[in-house]
């Protein structure tokens, strides 16, 4: 029987090659030590007790000597596919994600977006310009007061001086985005306008491709990658008018904020980081530094850094935007939204980004319309009154604020269920995504290593069963079924921030959520990502504050209308500009 100490003599990599090569069956690989010649996979039958405890199994002598006889083909299978058919990011499984449900009916949009807000006169200063709306710049652009050229100047002269104390940016496209905007200006002077986001810059996490410049991932090992085919998004902007003004820093590959060449701050609050994995995208638009930015979410990474930013982040609809071009982190849940300063702004750049691409096989073609008022009728709100026993005091404002809006407002209980157990899904589709850099060695090249970092996650995530890893997503079913239940009652489930699972649950069953900034309290500063918490109380600094509207399937029209309104009685974006 091999014990802990049994495990240490294979060595890391050995041991980890060797499990692996069963294809996730827990820890039967605990005990896989290859010799040098690759051709021994266990000293013995009884060997594999090890797996059994881990798995929570109990098998017999007999049972485990027929296991045993079988091992060598399992493991010839996996070496043979290694060594036969390796695989690139970009290689989706057969099996794809699908958020809608048999027997339900989603209703068709045409693809139309109204916007009810009036258009400001256009500020004499700079920064106000930098700072406006994008439904205010690109409207100023078709009076003619404004250019995408002058524009574009404004947001590259901020990026100049403000993105090297904010890390936000990993690569500047400066002379592209000017050859853009001048594109954008004649083809407007020449009576031939793309729309709404037409010559309106903007970021791009440095996840999406870009023909011909880097698009590093944040991570070390591939920090000198460069495409040679744009993404899908970015093929959609381009026909949108927008202008690129560059790749905006990511969390290494898609989890927090620190990236191989810097650590993305708050421009709010510089002592602490911008939150991931979409840091640079909310971090240089609250600061100004572009008309508005691409996020993508798995996780939180657009809720999460819109939270500490103030920014308004949208996460659409699993499968509304096509991931062609972006990084694979976990297929059946990795999404692409918009992260902007105003709620409405979200709506135009969603309308630009929707729809389906060959290329991304979860993709859905399904259009989207957005009138706020049109969308507000009859809205039913839902909430769980737990969510705000210990909230904060903006937090219960904003229900209040709810109730008087005159929209049926009801409570809701979620099924008690062990959602944590969903983790398992991206644990192991991102450790399939990444596998060559966990088995060369190079996952060691990483910036961030402790022991919730990727790395470690990976290597860990070959100990997981096959079997739990199917049981999960059957799982994953039951809980989309529940929530759709819900989501009969109700329209829009409203919480404070990361409160209820509802983070968590939302992004398994692929519904659309919507941060807002909703005021600015105080609270301690969040250490900086490899820093030790302070032993002293830190003190408390005024700092956005936000609240998160959590969606039905397709109805994004929906949480807009209700964030719209939410923002118009906070007036939030009239607070002070983020001092840098």
């Amino acid at each position: 029987m091999a014990d802990a100490s049994d495990i240490k003599t294979i060595g890391r990599r050995k041991f980890l090659t060797a499990s692996a090569a069963l294809g996730g069956v827990v820890a039967t690989g605990a005990v896989m030590a290859q010799d040098s010649d690759a051709n021994k996979v266990l000293s013995s039958a009884n060997d594999l007790g090890i797996a059994e405890k881990i798995a929570g199994l109990n098998y017999t002598d007999a049972e485990r000597a027929s296991i045993y006889d079988g091992l060598e083909g399992m493991v010839d299978r996996v070496r043979s596919r290694r060594t036969n058919a390796p695989l690139a990011n970009e290689d989706a499984p057969a099996q794809t994600f699908d958020p809608r449900l048999p027997g339900r009916t989603y209703s068709p949009q045409d693809n139309h977006v109204v916007l009810r807000g009036k258009i400001r006169i256009m500020p004499a200063r700079e920064v106000d310009i930098a700072f406006a709306s994008i439904a205010d710049q690109g409207a100023w652009i078709r009076e003619g007061k404004l250019t995408s050229t002058r524009l574009t100047e404004i947001y590259l002269k901020r990026i100049e001086k403000h993105g090297p104390k904010l890390e936000c940016y990993i690569t500047v496209m400066a002379e592209t985005a000017r050859a853009e905007a001048s594109r954008a200006d004649t083809e407007m002077r020449n009576g031939k306008d793309r729309g709404p986001l037409h010559g309106i810059p903007y970021g791009l996490k440095d996840l999406a491709d870009t023909a011909g410049t880097k698009t590093t991932w944040g991570a070390t090992p591939y920090k000198d990658r460069v495409p040679t085919e744009d993404a899908a998004i970015v093929k959609k902007l381009q026909e949108a008018g927008a202008v690129l003004l560059g790749k905006t820093s990511l969390g290494a590959l898609a989890y927090n904020d620190l990236w191989f060449g810097g650590l993305t701050k708050n421009p709010w609050n510089m002592d602490e980081g911008s939150s991931g994995s979409s840091a640079g995208s909310a971090s240089a638009t609250t600061s100004g530094l572009c008309g508005f930015s691409i996020g993508t979410e798995t996780l939180g990474s657009i809720v999460s850094p819109s939270t500490r930013c103030g920014a308004v982040g949208l996460r659409p609809t699993f499968g509304r935007v096509a991931r062609s071009g972006a990084m694979a982190l976990c297929w059946s849940l990795d999404k692409i939204g918009a992260i902007c300063r105003q709620v409405d702004d979200t709506a135009l750049v969603l309308a630009a980004i929707n729809g389906q691409d060959n290329g991304d096989p979860s993709s859905l073609d399904h259009g989207f319309h957005y009138d706020s008022d049109e969308a507000l009728k009859g809205l039913k709100i839902g909430y769980d009154p737990a969510w705000f026993e210990n909230a904060t005091v903006t937090d219960k404002a904003v229900l209040e604020r709810v109730r008087k809006l005159g929209l049926s407002v009801s409570k809701i209980k979620l099924p008690d269920m062990p959602y944590g157990a969903l983790i398992t899904t991206l644990e192991v589709e991102a450790a399939a995504a990444f596998e060559e850099l966990t088995l060369s060695n190079r996952d060691d090249l990483m910036r961030w290593q402790e022991d919730r970092a990727w790395p470690n996650t990976f290597r860990g995530a070959h100990f997981l069963s096959a079997v739990e890893a199917l049981q999960v997503d059957r799982f994953r079913r039951k809980v989309m079924a529940a929530m759709a239940d819900i989501y009969d009652q109700v329209d829009v489930i409203i919480s404070p921030n990361f409160t209820g699972g509802m983070l968590l649950i939302t992004n398994y069953t692929g519904t659309p959520s919507l941060t807002v900034p909703v005021g600015m309290e105080k609270r301690a500063s969040v250490p900086l990502t490899g820093q030790p918490a302070p032993t002293e109380s830190p003190a408390l600094k005024l700092l956005p504050h936000t609240f998160t509207l959590w969606g039905n399937m397709f109805r994004e029209d929906q949480i807009l209308a209700l964030g719209r309104k939410l923002e118009e009685g906070t007036g939030f974006y009239t607070n002070r500009r983020p001092a840098l």
